[in-house]
């Protein structure tokens, strides 16, 4: 007689999400009457714009609204990502074939590695980085291989030294830029390597493109879509929670390559439904409405920016200011035994949340990231709460 069994193998293999199990810790402190400072997740804590708010309203009357969603995405939802890339890259995409909706980037990292890897097949993977690109692998029967990021090369991978009997079976390749976590950045020459390395090998490469326009002193981080043949190889996913501050409405897009697009939209047509019609219709409205909020928002962060890194520097760690994204990479502090005991330490006795480096991935060892995702007046007192243990503990 067989056993009940209550999770498959491929569950059995997956550690808890790092940000699933931060939030329990941080309930149990809070339960406690712990002031909790969370530095931890990158939350925008900046108003959605109001334009976009009065747009919701507005679809929220709607009845047509409330029916099942187009499975790809609502036109007027495609066509603006399109339009949005015309306006800001000087690309051409076509709305209905080269433009999926997603019920946020998230969802569609691990739906396009479905669509990508198969069991034994492997995916390219930065690290350290965002570890849905691990996990959502294993969850398929893939396998991973780490593309260590080092500071001394601008945390940017060597495609060299990929295993030839790695390349043989890889099937997609992951980038990230502007980087989660690390904060860098790339240029066009990159993505121009990166696109002749995916052509040369017949690999899928994918830019995670979340932080796009999260970006400081007129840089403009560009897309690989600018990249001359970047459509016979590459897609990009984009997202509209941290440009707009909308986490929590779960609307992102992927673009690019028509075949692979159409891989995902088969396995997203067969395990969701499409994200609700009225949070597309307002997302189109946000691709292509006033843009006089982003420069508030940017020097919001600017100066969110300064005060962590002259917190960290008068704890003797030296970080230069982040070209983009809202994640500050630093060095752990001499005598920090390894990433996870600094963050316990800190959680514990200080009640400071940041992530340990190594939750990216083994090359994340030796950092740790904050986000700037809370005021000014929390980050200083974030940041004399971590002097302070420092302090105790010379």
């Amino acid at each position: 007689m067989k056993a009940l069994r209550l999770q498959s193998d491929r569950v059995g293999q997956i550690p808890p999400y790092m940000f699933a199990e931060l939030n329990k810790k941080k309930a149990a402190l809070s339960a406690r009457g712990v002031d909790v400072i969370d530095l931890g997740v990158g939350d925008p804590d900046l108003p959605t714009p109001a334009h976009v708010l009065d747009k919701m309203r507005e679809e929220l009357s709607k009845m047509e609204n409330s029916r099942y969603p187009s499975y790809v995405g609502c036109t007027e939802f495609r066509e603006a990502v399109a339009a949005y890339y015309a306006q800001n890259y000087g690309v051409t995409l076509d709305p209905d074939r080269e433009v999926l909706a997603l019920i946020g980037s998230k969802e569609g990292i691990a739906n396009l590695i479905y669509a990508q890897v198969d069991p034994g097949d492997y995916a390219l993977v930065p690290d350290p980085g965002y570890p849905v690109y691990r996990m959502a692998t294993l969850l398929a029967n893939g396998r991973y291989h780490s593309l260590p990021l080092r500071a001394a090369e601008g945390f940017l991978p060597n495609y060299e030294e990929i295993p030839p009997e790695v390349l043989a079976q890889a099937r997609i390749l992951f980038v990230n830029y502007p980087n989660n976590p690390t904060a860098a950045v790339a240029d066009e020459a990159f993505y121009a390597r990166t696109v002749n390395f995916a052509r040369a090998e017949n690999i899928v490469v994918a830019n995670d493109f979340a932080y796009n326009e999260i970006a400081f002193n007129e840089y403009k981080p560009p897309s690989i879509m600018q990249i001359p043949g970047a459509k016979d190889v590459a897609v990009e996913l984009g997202s509209l929670s941290k440009t707009f501050s909308m986490t929590g409405w779960r609307i992102g897009y992927i673009v690019g390559n028509r075949e692979v697009i159409k891989a995902v939209a088969t396995i997203k047509s067969n395990v969701d439904s499409g994200q609700y019609t009225a949070i597309q219709r307002t997302a189109a409205t946000a691709l292509t409405g006033p843009r006089d909020f982003l420069a508030h928002n940017l020097r919001v962060y600017e100066t969110r920016q300064q005060t962590v890194l002259e917190g960290l520097k008068a704890l003797g760690i030296d970080v230069s200011p982040p070209r983009a994204s809202f994640f500050v990479w630093a060095p752990l502090p001499a005598g920090a035994i390894s990433s996870a005991d600094f963050a316990e330490k800190l959680l514990t006795e200080t009640g400071v949340v940041v992530t340990p480096g190594a939750a990216f991935g083994p090359h994340g060892e030796g950092y740790f990231r904050l986000s700037l995702s809370l005021a000014t007046e929390r980050l200083e007192e974030a940041m004399q709460r971590i002097q302070s243990l420092a302090a105790r503990t010379r």
